[in-house]
């Protein structure tokens, strides 16, 4: 892996213009990728992984967590307008991914270097292991579960993951391990991405 300049030195501040229209042109980026959803095998099928999560990553790397968490916010909101869960899974989506976001970026703000940079993004997966769990037990689970019962759920959940027979193993064998490996994966893309994309920004900042 390279190395990962500090974010004190990299990037010279932005005024309130170059800040809001730098916003806006990954919040776009991420919500095309927000489209994009791929299941993953012996998961509940109601789980699938976007791509959108990298822009948001990268750029609380480069400015901090509350631009990443302003992306966010945004590409969430746009999405809002076609929702499927009531704006409830793009609410589950601002927690979590603003919660990987803001982990990630204050620990990479406090030990910028390589290490610090594996050391946020793993913490950041960690993060989204415990705050996504929640999010699917105490919002995206109760939401289908008034268009479709509980039962119903677990069972189809059980279809493709004989582990999941009950709520609690949803979280287990479910939600947690589908969390760690979204983590994973916009965790090696940002950091794969993020050395590639700092002299675009930096040209296209003034």
């Amino acid at each position: 892996m390279t190395n990962i300049a500090s974010p004190k030195t990299s990037f010279r501040p932005l005024s309130k213009v170059q800040m809001t229209s730098l916003v806006g042109v990954f919040a776009a980026i991420s919500t095309l990728l927000m489209f994009i959803e791929m299941p993953i095998p012996f998961m509940p099928p109601f789980l699938k992984i976007d791509l959108s999560g990298v822009p948001i990553l990268i750029m609380g790397l480069m400015y901090g967590p509350v631009p990443a968490v302003c992306v966010t916010v945004v590409k969430d909101l746009i999405h809002m307008l076609s929702t499927q869960t009531g704006c409830v899974g793009e609410l589950a989506d601002i927690i979590v991914l603003s919660s990987f976001a803001v982990v990630s970026s204050l620990l990479y703000r406090r030990f910028p270097s390589r290490k610090g940079a594996a050391l946020s993004v793993f913490s950041g997966i960690v993060t989204i292991m415990v705050v996504g769990s929640l999010a699917n037990k105490f919002m995206l689970i109760p939401f289908y579960s008034k268009v479709m019962p509980l039962e119903a759920i677990i069972d189809a959940c059980h279809a493709v993951n004989p582990l999941i027979n009950s709520m609690d193993a949803y979280v287990l064998f479910g939600a947690a391990p589908f969390n760690m490996i979204k983590g994973l994966i916009l965790s090696f893309l940002t950091l794969l991405l993020y050395k590639k994309m700092e002299g675009f920004i930096r040209s296209h900042a003034s």
